[in-house]
């Protein structure tokens, strides 16, 4: 039907929020929205509505990513399994890196897989807005589906590789202790961590596309700016000055610690604990806020 100003009319799972008042002619099951304005905090509700929608972008994610490759969802074992080969080598064997008295293997792996979840969510995110031109110019949803859903798509790559985990245990005899019932808050705000930030460079790689290039390299730092990934806490806080401030503001390396002592068995710092789990929530938060703002100028600049 025509509208005499330049919003959009579609179905019952509009954005209540931005509802205007309707034309005369207009259904009992139409809306009429425009764009939101300024800062806006996340619709949980509408994205509840929209969680079909969610699932579904998800699992095509994943079944892109291993549509004709010969190994299928093999590659999500194999990646931080290299890793860890080559950690064993140089870490492992000729540094001599201490691992809190587990083999270094699966000392290595177990860091590795929540590091590698976390990288593989931030740049499927990241890229997800971008590679979803089409459907972003044509219909209606909230946009914060998209990123969520390619994080999605990297909790099954985690689900996958977590089982080669569990092999590991059994073969060095290492049991999980009673810590292992935190490793699902603690695999939630790695989730967090990523989600907020793989929304703030989504939205920003929207507009300046030198993010794609780039967000590789940044990971790669990233992950070397994380030591308890191939090296315990107390070797980590070797470093003083500038350099030691700087390991201690990155959330991910008390969340990897965490994690790993979470699934191996150990004493589980909670008060260190609570640095990364406020940060990871104010990742969250400040990346989905600036998404949210942004994100009704995507359709003319994507």
């Amino acid at each position: 039907m025509p509208v005499s100003s330049p919003i959009a009319a579609i179905d019952e799972y509009s954005n209540p929020a931005a509802v205007s008042d309707l034309p005369a002619c207009a259904g009992p099951s139409t809306m009429v929205i425009g764009p939101s304005e300024g800062w806006q905090w996340i619709d949980l509700s509408e994205l509840w509505r929209f969680r079909e929608l969610v699932y579904f972008l998800a699992w095509r994610d994943v079944k892109i990513r291993y549509k004709q490759t010969a190994l299928g969802a093999a590659w999500a074992i194999l990646q931080p399994l290299m890793m860890m080969a080559v950690f064993t080598v140089f870490f492992g064997r000729m540094a001599g890196v201490p691992s809190a008295g587990l083999p270094y293997p699966l000392f290595a792996y177990a860091g590795l897989l929540a590091w590698t979840f976390f990288a593989a969510a931030v740049a499927g995110a990241s890229n997800s807005v971008v590679g979803s031109e089409r459907l972003i110019t044509k219909i209606y949803f909230p946009r914060l589906a998209i990123p969520f859903a390619a994080a999605g798509a990297a909790v099954v790559d985690f689900a996958v590789a977590l089982s080669l985990l569990g092999v590991m245990m059994l073969y060095y005899g290492v049991a999980p202790g009673v810590g292992l019932l935190a490793a699902p808050a603690i695999f939630g705000l790695i989730l967090l961590t990523a989600l907020g930030c793989g929304t703030l460079l989504a939205a920003l790689n929207v507009a300046y596309r030198d993010f794609r290039y780039v967000m590789p390299f940044l990971l790669q730092l990233w992950m070397f700016a994380t030591p308890t990934v191939y090296m315990q806490p107390s070797a980590a806080r070797t470093g003083s000055g500038l350099l030691g401030a700087l390991l201690s503001l990155n959330p991910m390396t008390g969340l990897v610690d965490a994690f790993r002592i979470a699934a191996l068995g150990g004493s589980i710092s909670w008060p260190l604990l609570l640095g990364p789990a406020l940060a990871a929530v104010a990742t969250f938060a400040a990346g989905c806020l600036y998404f949210r703002k942004v994100e009704d100028r995507f359709a003319d600049v994507i």
